[in-house]
């Protein structure tokens, strides 16, 4: 048995670098292909791309939720409810093209350099995590039981994962991006490829940021910001985060110390995309977590098929 992968860019239209890889790469996409698997490749958000809008009547990226997925085809629905239909019927698990595996593409405007995405702790998801860390050294943002934020991508297949890189401006081609970009899914085929022939070997233990929450801007009575993001937040993501840190800083230089739990780190601080969302940064724990053998065999079975 072939293993199958959907590899998705442009979920975002704001986030161009991926899907500017896939184009580039032609249909043939001789440089994603690998023993044992046949790679498939789709623009997540394509109406979105052309207008390089993070989304048209919503985000792509919160429209996997199974109630959207079931609803009944309506010609007046959100244009990404009716994309992620598609998607999930053309490549879902039990879809036309049949796809074990998702890897979501994105960039991302925060300055915290490159991670990888989990969605909860399906074994699969963190074996190809754990695995992608152990050979490039990226850290983990692990999501989970946040009820603001569901209905990811990722969780619509039976693994996925998101490779996000970054900084860059939205709507912004930069060769660096692109190439990280580029190393970063390589690498997650390359493991792939490996499972599919048999269990990988993990290395223990797992080092996870694990989502404790998001804060938002200072605001006063009509919803207007008082505040930013003091200087320091804007270079310490994946840093601890100490009670009595500094957090945001008004426009006469008063500043907001952070009062919160110990032991936390920020993440996508300043993302421009979450500025809507009134989202100024997320929180998240370092958590160790050690390897779990059924996790590499999880992942070896979905790809061979096995008990399909």
């Amino acid at each position: 048995m072939v293993a199958t992968v959907l590899v998705v860019g442009g979920t975002h239209g704001n986030e161009c670098n991926a899907p500017f890889l896939l184009k580039q790469w032609g249909p043939s996409f001789a440089a994603l292909q690998r023993p044992g698997l046949a790679v498939h490749t789709a623009i997540g958000n394509p109406k979105a791309l052309v207008n390089c809008r993070r989304y048209i009547d919503r985000d792509l990226n919160r429209s996997f939720r199974p109630d959207l997925l079931q609803a009944r085809p309506e010609p007046d629905a959100p244009w990404e409810v009716k994309r992620a239909q598609k998607l999930v019927q053309d490549f879902g698990a039990s879809g036309t093209t049949p796809c074990q595996v998702v890897i979501d593409l994105h960039s991302t405007t925060a300055p915290m350099g490159n991670c990888l995405v989990v969605y909860g702790r399906r074994p699969a998801d963190l074996a190809l995590a754990a695995a992608c860390q152990a050979r490039l050294g990226l850290p983990i943002y692990q999501h989970e039981h946040d009820p603001a934020q569901t209905g990811f991508m990722a969780e619509a297949w039976p693994c996925g994962l998101v490779l996000e890189v970054g900084p860059v401006p939205q709507g912004v081609l930069s060769p660096v991006i692109c190439r990280q970009t580029q190393l970063g899914l390589e690498t997650l085929l390359d493991l792939l490829a490996e499972a599919s022939q048999a269990p990988l070997k993990l290395r223990s233990p797992l080092r996870l940021h694990r989502h404790s929450g998001s804060l938002d801007l200072p605001r006063d009575a009509s919803g207007q910001p008082e505040a930013c993001l003091h200087p320091e937040r804007l270079r310490s993501d994946w840093h601890p985060l100490e009670p009595g840190a500094p957090l945001f800083q008004s426009s006469d230089g008063e500043v907001i110390h952070f009062a919160g739990e110990a032991g936390q780190v920020t993440v996508f601080s300043n993302e421009a995309a979450y500025q809507e969302k009134n989202i100024a940064t997320s929180l998240a724990r370092q958590v160790t977590m050690p390897i779990d053998p059924s996790w590499s065999l999880a992942l070896s079975q979905l790809l061979q098929g096995v008990g399909s």
